[in-house]
């Protein structure tokens, strides 16, 4: 017997019936940016490896340990996308969607990061993400956070997340903060981490957000960003604030979220959770004005967000929010008689042309009734239709109740229609 292949660590098959809960979500996200006017974009899950080195940072844990990095045969480095971001952007200035004009775009997908497997985080992992071009003003921040918002509603969920926000000013006064940062941490060197002492000098804006409790001793007294923000920066933060509030959108302001990518200015945020443990992000975001320009593109002011799909699952398994799933078939075929299982196909497409939405299943394989009955009983179906020489000949067919203590029916096809109406509504 051959040995048997596994799965990639890190990488996970979603199952039937799984897979109903993760439709569901898809469906509630799709409509949700529908109603605010946004629009669909695919694009490659490979993308040349200096992308994401040029706009996530090469001093990133992301770039150094985590990128699925790879020469194809032409000597090409390519990556495995590790987030959506950057290739949305590099999408943007190729076909020429960004350049003086107002873009609203959201994705779906898998993206690819070597990092050690935990509960709701795998190497292979679905993002939702959400991003916006050409608006520069605060009024855009605001309304990806109100959609947001509108997701934990529609989702159950409003009680069990919390916003956080914070303001990394402008590129000029984050990097003038860096300096004043970086002074201080090597006061308190002795008091620093490994990861914090490495971080310090190649982006010590992450050490704020350590999660070591010694680290976060040392932070808590240094000098914080909000001091040193320009004026343009403060301006716009405060006129955010102003409309969460007026939206009436609670939020607390987090000095020491900052975000672990290097293309963020201004606006950063997190929805986080307290039912999934330490890793409590559920969705993040905030500014990227000069990422366009950083990858070849003409200034656009940017801004957006991006979900993990796995750990909305888990939040929403762990609150028991996932709702109600639609069964996966609602009536099961059942035929009596070589004539009748010949015949039974054409029914249940006549059915799934009259009554859309139904779900018919009809059974295949052969065997007794008995063991026709037993599959339809186990498909979930609601009822079972039986059609046999009689059904045939007098243009009935039988109703068998599969979840009711009922007695089954014999009724003349159009009266059977309307009756089954009611399973696809």
């Amino acid at each position: 017997m051959a040995n048997q292949i596994k799965a990639i660590r890190g990488m996970k098959d979603c199952l039937p019936g799984t897979t109903q809960i993760w439709q569901k979500i898809e469906t509630t996200l799709r409509d949700t940016l529908a109603a605010f006017g946004y629009q669909e974009i695919r694009f490659p899950i490979v993308e040349s490896t200096d992308l994401f080195k040029r706009s996530i940072g090469e001093v990133t844990d992301i770039v150094e340990k985590e990128m699925y990095t790879f020469e194809d045969r032409n000597g090409d480095n390519l990556t495995l996308r590790p987030e959506g971001t950057a290739v949305c952007v590099r999408a943007g200035i190729q076909e020429g969607l960004l350049y003086n004009q107002e873009q609203r775009l959201w994705y779906m997908g898998p993206m690819f990061r070597r990092e050690r497997p935990q509960k709701g985080r795998y190497r292979q992992f679905n993002q939702f993400g959400v991003e916006t071009f050409g608006i520069a003003t605060a009024d855009i921040d605001a309304e990806l956070i109100i959609m947001t918002a509108r997701l934990w509603k529609a989702f159950g969920i409003s009680e069990h997340v919390r916003l956080e926000l914070n303001s990394l000013g402008s590129n000029e006064a984050r990097a003038a903060y860096k300096d004043i940062l970086i002074a201080y941490l090597e006061q308190h060197q002795d008091k620093l981490d490994e990861d914090a002492k490495r971080r310090m000098y190649t982006n010590p804006l992450r050490v704020l957000d350590s999660k070591n409790p010694e680290v976060q001793a040392v932070v808590a007294d240094a000098p914080k960003l909000s001091k040193h923000l320009d004026e343009e920066s403060q301006q716009h933060f405060s006129n955010l604030c102003e409309r969460l509030d007026a939206a009436g959108v609670e939020y607390q302001v987090n000095e020491n979220l900052v975000r672990g990518l290097d293309y963020y200015n201004r606006t950063v945020f997190e929805w986080v959770t307290d039912s999934l443990g330490a890793q409590g992000t559920v969705c993040a975001g905030g500014r990227y004005d000069g990422l366009v320009e950083q990858l070849g593109g003409k200034g656009t002011p940017a801004v957006g967000f991006a979900m993990g799909m796995e750990r909305l699952v888990l939040l929403l398994e762990e609150l028991n929010s996932v709702g109600e799933i639609r069964r996966n078939v609602d009536v099961y075929v059942a035929a009596m008689g070589e004539a009748a299982s010949i015949k039974a196909p054409a029914l249940a497409d006549q059915l799934r042309d009259d009554i859309k939405g139904l779900r018919v299943q009809v059974h295949v394989g052969g065997g007794n009734f008995k063991k026709q009955l037993k599959r339809a009983d186990n498909s979930g179906a609601v009822v079972a239709l039986i059609f046999g020489e009689d059904e045939i000949t007098n243009g009935t067919v039988t109703i068998k109740y599969l979840r009711e203590q009922k007695e089954q029916v014999t009724l003349p096809m159009a009266e059977a229609q309307a009756l089954l109406a009611e399973l696809a509504s």
